[in-house]
């Protein structure tokens, strides 16, 4: 099945830019999301998940990037600072059974190789570099792949952007309830009261992240998204989206 849904993303979200320029015969080739890096961030999931959590890997697709969420996070001798810069070494593993058998399967080469493969993935292709993210808790991972800027196709203000097999209508009706109350720019915890939720996850996997992956809703510090300073607003495509839903 990991092989069938790697090989359904590549044949159905994955493409090739190629940008011809005028001073020299080369032209640059550069990948929306280098597969080698969505590779490595779904088998790292399936790796690490905890198969005592009833929660599938998800694979959130969007116009700005690739959202893989999984259960629980890595191991709390984990740092954050330790992932972003590529050197993680938990002291303990979760699945060896499971990590054997990947490796059987050449889908994976061995330990704490799985991040610094991405990361290498993203910085070879000009991408953005991947984000990462888990709780205090250590009760989630999530891994962001932004796409390539200039693999991302232009709309216009008035174009609606399309939805990935994902986006259900129940979360067309929960990111449609999350911009009607957007006015101008406004915190998470703002947005999550105004919606009266509670549950901080909840939240943010079924109202903000969707939003996000949509290109609906930006940051207005894009480069620090776990700021405490950090705000959100509407894009051009999040108003003409709502337009649509409100006709």
């Amino acid at each position: 099945m990991t092989r069938q849904a790697l090989e359904y993303i590549q044949r159905n979200y994955l493409n090739e830019t190629i940008i011809k320029h005028r001073d020299r015969a080369e032209a640059t080739h550069v990948e929306n999301f280098p597969y080698v890096a969505i590779e490595e961030t779904v088998i790292n999931a399936i790796y690490h998940r905890s198969h005592q959590v009833r929660e599938p890997v998800e694979v959130r697709i969007g116009v700005d990037e690739m959202i893989v969420l999984s259960y629980p996070g890595p191991d709390r001798s984990v740092r954050l600072d330790q992932l972003r810069a590529g050197r993680a070494n938990p002291r303990s593993y979760r699945n060896r059974r499971i990590g054997e058998f990947l490796k059987e399967l050449e889908l994976t080469e061995g330990r704490c190789t799985g991040i610094p493969k991405i990361i290498n993935a993203m910085r070879e292709n000009g991408s953005q570099p991947p984000e990462f993210e888990f709780n205090e808790d250590h009760s989630y991972f999530m891994v962001r792949l932004p796409v390539h800027p200039l693999a991302r196709p232009p709309l216009k203000a008035s174009q609606t952007p399309q939805v990935t097999p994902q986006v259900t209508p129940q979360v067309t009706d929960q990111v449609g309830r999350l911009l009607a109350m957007v006015e101008g720019e406004i915190s998470r915890t703002e947005m999550q009261g105004s919606l009266g939720l509670k549950d901080r996850m909840h939240f943010r996997e079924a109202y903000l992240v969707p939003a996000l992956s949509l290109g609906l809703m930006e940051m207005t510090i894009p480069g620090a998204p776990n700021s405490r300073l950090q705000k959100y607003r509407l894009t051009q495509q999040g108003r003409a989206w709502l337009r649509g839903l409100q006709q």
